[in-house]
């Protein structure tokens, strides 16, 4: 293909970059700074990344601007261990909540309600024969727990007397390491995790742990990034126009696991500069997104991936027209 110097041509093309986080991988990872910076890095990225690379033009005119962040279901990490209290003296009991003591007995709380305790709304008993354990769970088992609690109409996760031999669960009896006889294990031990421990749980693992709206499962997520950022678009050093993050959603944009949409329900609904702003060819440009409140930047930093954040600048290249020679007598 030759080209036609001097003679230009405008072709409709949006470009667009994003900071991606992969599976069972923290924000944090992927962009260590307090600002999600966008078309400044686009080697070695895919083409659902960005198209910048493969994007030929002189010049550009951006005449729209759209933020679009994924909805999809994050992964946890397999390695991140829970720690401290949270995770210490859970009491084996049986399914009815019944302490078990080392030999297999199911004890029985006693008429004198004075010795007997109270935990997760169960009557327990208090012996040093009872046995206890203490818990070193990943966060991706843990996540699963919860969403086995929250599901559970008493809000209660269980592991069953089989997953008492797995690593993660070192049992007691007093404070002497256990090792379970098969006359314990008859007597079906298991233990049970409410909701409030297993949060406390994932809670313990501070910075590893996901922020409040993942835990939560809930689509605090989404909300979060949109309506607690601010998005800049820089020409050269010069601000175009720095506005929050609600600004520029749009029709692709996102919407909750509901399938009810949180943004404006047209493509074409989308923010539009009332004059088109010029790059001109080898301009530096870039956009960013920042969290000007501390905390909330924090839990930002905290979300796991898979999560995609894009940028689209909307508007048209401006380029040298190609055509195709097809005889000697047009050279």
């Amino acid at each position: 293909m030759a080209t036609l110097r001097r003679i230009r041509e405008k072709v409709h093309q949006p470009i667009y970059d994003s900071i991606f986080v992969k599976a069972k991988a923290q924000l944090r990872e992927t962009e260590a700074s307090g600002t999600l910076k966008f078309f400044v890095k686009v080697q070695g990225k895919t083409k659902l990344e960005t198209n910048l690379d493969s994007v030929s033009y002189d010049s550009f005119e951006v005449r729209g601007m759209r933020v679009v962040i994924s909805d999809l279901e994050p992964e946890y990490a397999e390695e991140t261990l829970c720690k401290g209290e949270a995770s210490r003296r859970f009491h084996v009991t049986d399914k009815s909540g019944n302490r078990v003591s080392r030999d297999g007995t199911i004890e029985r709380p006693p008429a004198t309600a004075a010795v007997a305790v109270r935990e997760g709304g169960r009557s327990v008993f208090a012996s040093q024969s009872a046995v206890t354990a203490d818990l070193q769970f990943d966060l991706q088992r843990l996540m699963k727990l919860l969403k086995q609690a929250r599901e559970n109409k008493n809000k209660e996760a269980m592991i069953e007397s089989a997953e008492l031999k797995e690593k993660g669960v070192s049992l007691r009896s007093g404070n002497v390491p256990f090792s379970p006889p098969e006359q314990f294990l008859d007597a079906a031990p298991v233990i049970i995790l409410t909701a409030g421990r297993i949060e406390a749980m994932i809670e313990s693992l501070e910075k590893k742990a996901p922020p409040p709206e993942q835990i939560a499962a809930d689509d605090g997520v989404i909300n979060k990034m949109i309506y607690n950022t601010v998005t800049t678009l820089f020409v050269g050093e010069k601000i175009v126009i720095e506005m929050p993050t609600w600004s520029f959603l749009s029709g692709p944009g996102p919407s909750s696991l509901s399938m009810e949409p949180i943004s404006r329900d047209e493509q074409s609904a989308t923010f539009r500069f009332s004059e088109p702003i010029f790059i001109d060819k080898q301009q530096n440009f870039r956009a960013e997104i920042v969290a000007p409140d501390n905390n909330v930047f924090k839990q930002i930093q905290q979300l796991y991936g898979p999560l995609f954040v894009w940028v689209v600048l909307d508007g048209d290249l401006i380029r040298d027209v190609q055509y195709r020679i097809t005889s000697a007598n047009e050279i």
